[in-house]
């Protein structure tokens, strides 16, 4: 039984067509296009754990007495998660 890690994988290299775009400025460009595709062959639990590794990095860290590390990697889980939600948009509603 052949299990794929992410079901989208193949579904993000066909080629879409163009949304309709009415103003040329809100038109998404060809690397805009290629960051979609690629993102959605990551698999989303891995920004999960991500998150959950830095949170655990920096109460380690707050823990054995270094403030500033652990500050800096507290900052972490919040862009990981954003990256994750972003990444399940792409593989839900796929590359527009």
């Amino acid at each position: 039984m052949d299990h794929d890690v992410n079901p989208a994988a193949h579904a993000s290299e066909r080629a879409y067509e163009p949304a309709p775009v009415f103003r040329r400025e809100h038109a998404e460009s060809t690397l805009t296009r290629l960051v979609e595709q690629q993102s959605a062959k990551v698999p989303s639990h891995l920004f999960l754990f991500a998150a959950l590794g830095a949170m655990g990095v920096s109460l380690a860290a707050e823990l054995s007495g270094r403030s500033r590390v652990a500050r800096f990697v507290g900052m972490w889980p919040t862009p990981l998660l954003v990256m994750g939600v972003y990444n399940k948009l792409v593989k839900t509603l796929g590359a527009r």
